[in-house]
């Protein structure tokens, strides 16, 4: 005989055992979900109503007791709908004590809002029938002027205190449980009110959840724009300190460049000395050998920490790096390039060391193209002064002659940084500012160490 085995249904895309669940029944699931989380979980919790934000153009300007009091008008507004509801269902009272009673039912709902809002509106729906039945107004069923006014005002303010979700859910509740009590109480009954409450109600729930969409969109737009903010803040913090260190890279390689050079020289008057002595005496040569060793080693050393910094594409120049006796032929240039610029020296001109005068030059060069960017036209002046003890420099500048009609360039806007960075590299001295008379002025001392002073000048 041949056994066959019944397989169960599996599901398309599955473990066997079970089907898949339609669309129709998940989309009714999360809904059953959603209501139970809305209406139903921890429906009765404590929540006080908070006070009102006192940032606002006009609550900010109030003080003492004025602004303690104005914090609690949410509550006051609460309260005065819980009055009216009050007086509508004691108004619908036929006779002693119904009004009273009626009343109060009408007031507890609203009153409830304050401290559990989702607890009142179920308390709004017990109390309907109850109410309804004391008043005996069988016409207006399932709610008459009381019950109307009170049960309006519970959706509005639980709407204003949940979120738009709840409001929904809240109005089919209501909506279901009008259509229910109108059809169950029979062809005797009208149920005028079930219509009038369902178009009121919508309409005020329709009109809180516009206001909660737009008040979560204006924080959105606002966490947005303070994202945005940040971002830019970083990002600009980021170029400052990447265009620093590229100042500061390429102050390293003219560096690298200057230092090698010099550490190579004394390799080579080391290695040569030596056979420029006739019959010199062992402690000589081995002393060479010892300055050209340590020569050579620093070199290497030199080369390999300071080499790090040069990029992938970067090439020695071939030239000398530039000194202050090449000004001339810098300004030269800037003159070519429409700017009218003066030279004067003052002191003893003398030799400086590579590094100064590097760096002397470069910070000329630099605020000479500021002022091509943002001051053309405008004429130049450049100082240089051999003082005792270092090297002053100073270049100013005149306003524009038309700033008005003449548009200035647009830069980096981080050649004052660089300059900073190679005056504070020599422990120098640097101002930078406007004039009280108008254009722009850099001046800039930098230090040299006299002879016996902490090396040769």
């Amino acid at each position: 005989m041949t056994e066959t085995t019944q397989m169960a249904p599996t599901s398309p895309g599955g473990e066997g055992g079970a089907y898949e669940r339609s669309p129709e029944f998940r989309m009714a699931m999360d809904a059953l979900r959603g209501l139970r989380q809305d209406l139903m979980h921890d429906a009765f919790v404590y929540r006080p109503l908070a006070r009102m934000s006192m940032e606002g153009p006009f609550t900010r300007r109030l003080r003492g007791r004025l602004r303690e009091y104005v914090a609690y008008t949410p509550h006051a507004v609460v309260a005065g709908l819980g009055m009216i509801a009050f007086l509508a269902g004691w108004f619908s009272g036929s006779h002693d004590p119904v009004p009273l009673l009626t009343g109060l039912l009408c007031l507890i709902p609203v009153l409830a809002t304050l401290v559990r809002p989702v607890g009142a509106f179920w308390i709004s729906m017990a109390v309907t029938p109850i109410a309804g039945m004391f008043t005996g107004e069988w016409d207006d069923w399932p709610w008459s002027g009381g019950t109307f006014t009170s049960h309006l005002a519970v959706l509005t303010i639980v709407g204003i205190r949940t979120r738009p979700r709840t409001a929904a859910w809240m109005w089919l509740l209501t909506a279901g449980y009008g259509l229910f009590a109108a059809t169950a109480l029979g062809s005797g009954a009208g149920g005028g009110t079930v219509g009038p409450m369902l178009m009121v109600s919508a309409l005020v729930l329709l009109v809180v959840s516009v206001g909660h969409i737009r008040r979560e969109a204006r924080q959105v737009v606002r966490q947005a724009k303070q994202e945005v903010t940040a971002q830019q803040t970083v990002t600009e913090h980021e170029r400052s300190k990447r265009t620093l260190l590229e100042e500061r890279t390429t102050i390293a390689r003219e560096l690298h460049d200057v230092v090698a050079h010099h550490m190579s020289v004394v390799a080579i008057q080391a290695e040569a000395a030596p056979y420029r002595v006739e019959n010199p005496p062992p402690e000589l040569e081995r002393a060479f050998v010892t300055i050209r060793e340590n020569a050579v080693a620093a070199l290497t050393e030199l080369r390999r920490v300071l080499g790090v910094v040069r990029a992938e594409d970067y090439e020695a120049p071939d030239a000398p790096q530039p000194t202050l006796a090449d000004l001339d032929r810098l300004l030269d240039n800037v003159r070519d390039a429409g700017l009218g610029v003066e030279k004067t020296v003052t002191g003893a001109v003398r030799e400086l060391p590579q590094g100064v005068e590097l760096s002397a030059y470069r910070i000329v060069q630099e605020a000479l193209s500021n002022t091509l960017r943002h001051a053309p036209g405008a004429a130049a002046r450049v100082e240089v002064g051999y003082v005792l003890g270092g090297l002053g420099l100073r270049i100013v500048n005149d306003p524009p002659p038309n700033p008005s009609l003449i548009k200035p360039s647009p830069g980096a806007g981080h050649g004052i940084t660089g300059m900073r960075e190679r005056v504070s590299m020599l422990s120098g001295e640097m101002t930078a500012g406007a004039m009280d008379e108008g254009g722009y002025e850099v001046a800039v001392f930098l230090p040299v160490a006299r002879v016996g002073e902490g090396g040769d000048a």
